[in-house]
């Protein structure tokens, strides 16, 4: 039961074609985002996300924004699912470390690599385990999170003044939003802004870079290009430019690869 047969890592990449596994899959996005495509319908995920895969059953990974992820096969998986399920971590982040540590352990020394492994695959096991009904969202997290979205593109939304208005303590509200979505309203408002960057980049090329940091509501091009940089281990005008057609094939010893 629950045992690891392959640890894998995707750098920055756009498309996984079409395969299947005769064991079970859990994809880990450390970056970006995407969706897992499963015939006719899809999985959205980001950062911070795990999607569990059941044993033959085909899928694909596409991003327009690209990803970067920790990937691990697994025989005999304890869980009570069937069908394709996403699971997010929490915020401190304890199913990362167990995968990143599983990662190393798969590549270490062979001597050591079977009760190792071993001890990872139950852990991470008991972890998805435990974060599959995760807990509803309060109101006032909603309603931040709402704001945000609705706001992000102005220049001149300020966040801190915001949150200060509401009737809860400050320190409170930040810790309530991190521990709910795994991380700070600050940090959340600059990812969506640069979630819309990317997107913004990915279209016809008539927009200089200057021109997309202030639609998506940065003031300064260069702190835009700082974190954007950051984000996605690229430049605005790199990502801009980057090619579109990486496709990364399946690598374990069990894998299908299908006819796309």
């Amino acid at each position: 039961m629950n045992e690891i047969i392959y640890a894998g890592k995707h750098l920055l990449t756009f498309r996984v074609s079409p395969h299947k596994h005769k064991s079970w899959e859990f994809i880990y996005c450390t970056s970006g985002e995407g969706r897992m495509v499963f015939g006719d319908y899809a999985i959205p995920y980001q950062t911070g996300d795990v999607v569990i895969i059941p044993p033959m059953l085909s899928h694909c990974n596409e991003s327009q924004k690209g990803f970067t992820n920790i990937h691990l096969n697994m025989r005999g998986a304890a869980l009570p699912i069937r069908t394709p399920t996403l699971i997010r971590d929490d915020s401190n982040h304890f199913i990362l470390d167990a995968f990143t540590a599983a990662f190393y352990h798969f590549g270490a020394d062979p001597g050591r690599q079977s009760a190792l492994l071993s001890a990872y695959a139950n852990l991470i096991v008991f972890q998805l385990l435990a974060n599959l009904e995760a807990p509803k969202r309060s109101p006032v997290v909603e309603d931040i999170e709402r704001t945000i979205i609705l706001n992000y593109p102005d220049e001149n939304f300020e966040l801190e003044p915001y949150l200060r208005s509401l009737p809860f303590n400050y320190d409170y509200l930040r810790k309530l939003f991190k521990n709910e979505l795994g991380q700070t309203p600050l940090r959340f408002l600059i990812d969506t802004r640069l979630q819309a960057a990317a997107e913004r980049l990915d279209g016809d090329g008539q927009l200089s870079i200057t021109e997309v940091a202030h639609l998506c509501g940065f003031h300064e091009p260069l702190y835009f290009s700082r974190v954007f940089r950051a984000k996605f281990g690229l430049s605005p005008l790199q990502y801009q430019n980057r090619p579109r057609d990486i496709d990364a094939a399946p690598e374990d010893s069990e894998s299908i690869k299908l006819p796309v």
